[in-house]
């Protein structure tokens, strides 16, 4: 009888506790570059702030709001390669952006409510980047 009340109780916390993992969205792709978009909320954060060292860049997307800063999504973001060619336009669907780009030379246009801006940046192999984008 303990042993199976034991068992019960170990069943029941295993299915409470993975309710706190927060899992991150599926990778996705655009012009076949893989991604990950998210980071709603304090689990899904730091699910995708753990990842992001398997991955050649991070993008960290905030705007000034009221005198704060604050996480938005909704920025469009595209990357060209050093020919000057698209490889990538997608939208975030929260304040990280996960990108695997290979090595190599890019420019980085963010845009979000009509504001853009632009980065350079430079991906060497096994050496994973971040860059904060801000909206004033």
């Amino acid at each position: 009888m303990k042993t199976l009340i034991r068992f019960i109780l170990t069943t029941q916390l295993l299915v409470i506790s993975s309710f706190g993992f927060a899992q991150i969205s599926e990778t996705q792709r655009s012009e076949g570059i893989p991604y990950i978009s998210g980071g709603v909320g304090e689990g899904e954060t730091a699910a995708i702030l753990a990842e992001a060292k398997q991955w050649s860049l991070l993008l960290e997307l905030s705007q000034l709001e009221n005198g704060r800063g604050m996480w938005i999504f909704g920025a469009n973001i595209k990357i060209t390669n050093s020919t000057k060619k698209i490889i990538f336009d997608a939208q975030a669907n929260g304040p990280y952006m996960l990108i695997n780009l290979d090595a190599g030379d890019y420019l980085i246009e963010a845009s979000y409510q009509g504001v853009a801006q632009t980065r350079s940046v430079s991906i060497k192999t096994n050496a994973p980047q971040k860059i904060s984008l801000f909206w004033k």
